[in-house]
């Protein structure tokens, strides 16, 4: 269908766009803005009076549970939950239940993805086989199997000689590496993070050194192989400043923040919040300004959701036998905005680290292949209200996961449509 978004106010940070214009969609793809291309008649209108149109939303990490978790959560049921929330395009790291090893699991992941037809999933391949940090993958197959990247999700690649052969091989492919940088030893039975709340409560800590020496050492093997590396859900404020020096010396590397980092600490564990254990864990409020700072200074390039979906059993044994995770797709937005709201970003700043930003990390626009809506490029498009404050409730979320720490907060801004490749693959009733 031709389709013409109307009356909207435009945001394209990729294209220094901010201005109020008509949309022209054409076979799945932006035909225009402003007046409408020669010869362009719309099937159908949207009215955007009042709302904002942006490109979709861009989630850098978010895992699906399926294959091999479905008993909490599906490819098809996460995706949908991410339409509802304008994202449309998903990253889905490795983990051991899906360790995305073989051309088969990015087969089955892409074509359940594709059938469901709520968001376009990203896989990322495994570093090693298995995730187990002794034998590299083949990464060279993964790749043309159409893997974006590869890493080797929470699970640490110990030897450090596997990781320098891992990063050779995957700069040969032209592969980005995607880092969970956390120390082994140092975070080895650790739920929180180590300081005044955890010896209070009698939780084992994760230093903040657990999280610098990881990025540390990534750094100077990634200055050794050139490879092109993204760090993902950095929670202290020294790491982003090693990344931001590193970038300034030159080096390929970027780095994200999941959004409950820049609003929770520690402190907000209370009396034993397992809603609130997550990996990294939540740091002190120094670090959480530091974050917020270097997402303000640009050494953190985007904000991801951390989407880890669990049943509610995961969460009621005691604080440290809890899993660790947040149900995290469709608070990314309204907490995103909230930043600009805060004064921290301007809107399209704001706009910028779940659109272009991440666009650009997964080398996206080049090719117009989302975060932008410049002329030819795929219509992925989110129009939102950002207006209205709403509750957060676990009844009224659409992911099967409703592990929050932010239930019951009142957010700002909601999504009304969002368009996949041109199709509305959701609307606000």
């Amino acid at each position: 269908m031709n389709i013409s978004i109307q009356h909207g106010r435009l945001i394209d940070p990729a294209n220094g766009i901010d201005t109020h214009a008509d949309l022209h969609i054409a076979e799945g793809r932006v035909a225009g803005l402003g007046e409408p291309p020669e010869g362009f008649v719309a099937d159908s209108h949207i009215n955007a009076e009042g709302r904002i149109v942006c490109p979709g939303l861009i989630d850098l990490r978010a895992r699906l549970r399926e294959p091999g978790g479905e008993s909490r959560a599906t490819i098809a049921s996460e995706t949908a939950a991410a339409a509802s929330a304008g994202i449309t395009t998903l990253v889905c790291p490795p983990d051991p239940s899906q360790p995305i090893d073989t051309p088969a699991l990015v087969d089955l992941i892409r074509h359940r993805a594709r059938s469901a037809g709520h968001c376009r999933v990203l896989p990322v391949g495994a570093l090693t086989q298995g995730l187990e940090g002794q034998q590299l993958a083949e990464m060279e197959t993964l790749r043309q199997a159409g893997c974006i990247g590869v890493g080797n999700g929470l699970q640490a690649v110990e030897n450090t000689q596997v990781m320098r052969r891992a990063m050779e091989y995957a700069a040969s492919q032209g592969l980005t590496v995607f880092l969970h940088a956390e120390d082994p030893w140092l975070a080895a039975g650790g739920c929180a993070h180590e300081g005044a709340v955890s010896v209070r409560l009698g939780l084992t800590g994760i230093p903040e050194a657990a999280e610098t020496i990881a990025v540390a050492r990534e750094l100077q093997l990634i200055e050794q192989t050139g490879v092109r590396a993204h760090f993902h859900h950095l929670s202290t404020a020294r790491a982003v400043r090693l990344i931001a020096r590193a970038r300034y010396e030159g080096l390929p590397v970027s780095a994200d923040v999941a959004a409950h980092q820049l609003y929770l600490t520690d402190m907000d564990i209370g009396y034993f919040d397992s809603l609130c254990h997550v990996r990294p864990p939540l740091r002190g409020q120094r670090d959480r300004e530091g974050l917020r700072e270097g997402l303000r200074q640009g050494g953190i390039d985007a904000i991801c959701s951390d989407h880890q979906p669990l049943g509610a059993d995961a969460k009621l044994a005691p604080f440290p036998a809890s899993e660790p995770g947040i149900s995290g797709l469709e608070t990314l937005l309204p907490l995103t905005l909230r930043l600009a709201d805060e004064g921290l970003l301007s809107l399209p700043e704001a706009i910028a680290c779940v659109t272009a930003r991440p666009a650009e990390i997964l080398g996206l626009l080049a090719d117009g292949q989302g975060g932008s809506l410049a002329a030819g490029a795929r219509a992925d498009v989110c129009i939102f209200d950002p207006e209205p404050y709403w509750e957060l409730r676990a009844e009224e979320l659409q992911s099967a996961g409703h592990n929050s720490p932010f239930l019951g907060w009142e957010l700002k801004g909601r999504v009304e449509c969002t368009l996949l490749a041109g199709e509305l693959v959701f609307h606000r009733c």
